[in-house]
């Protein structure tokens, strides 16, 4: 496995349980069937650290759809490229940071992190038009 496959499925299996923070406190918040019911404007808010990893999460999924195809496709066309390793650890340290950080809510570092992710995908496009 390569390092832009490994860290490419890093960032999805991160993101496949990144959920599991805000649903508990969503089940902490407002109980088990609170939690199952239909969204509602009425609902007890959740804490204010869940809320911000939800939007986290949100943001780290549609980075990882941008970042995904220009994945596939450098492991179809430059499958022994290093630098589209590096680029995928980058984009994983990102978005994990840019998690944690939001979740802190630490503005600035927050976006420096989402940042890092967002130059690691627009690199993975610049490599593959022969750019860099």
């Amino acid at each position: 496995m390569t390092d832009l496959e490994f860290y490419t499925v890093l960032s999805a299996m991160w993101l496949s349980i990144a959920w599991l923070p805000y649903i508990l406190d969503r089940i902490m918040v407002r109980g088990l069937f609170g939690a199952l019911a239909n969204y509602s404007t009425e609902a007890i808010p959740q804490s204010a650290w869940a809320q911000r990893a939800q939007r986290a999460h949100i943001v780290a999924v549609e980075a990882f759809v941008v970042f995904v195809p220009l994945a596939i496709l450098t492991m179809i066309k430059m499958p022994d490229d290093a630098l589209a390793g590096t680029l995928a650890f980058a984009f994983f340290a990102g978005i994990l940071a840019h998690y944690i950080i939001y979740v802190l809510g630490l503005i600035v570092l927050r976006t420096l992190a989402f940042c890092v992710a967002f130059l690691s995908s627009f690199g993975l496009g610049l490599n593959l038009l022969g750019v860099i």
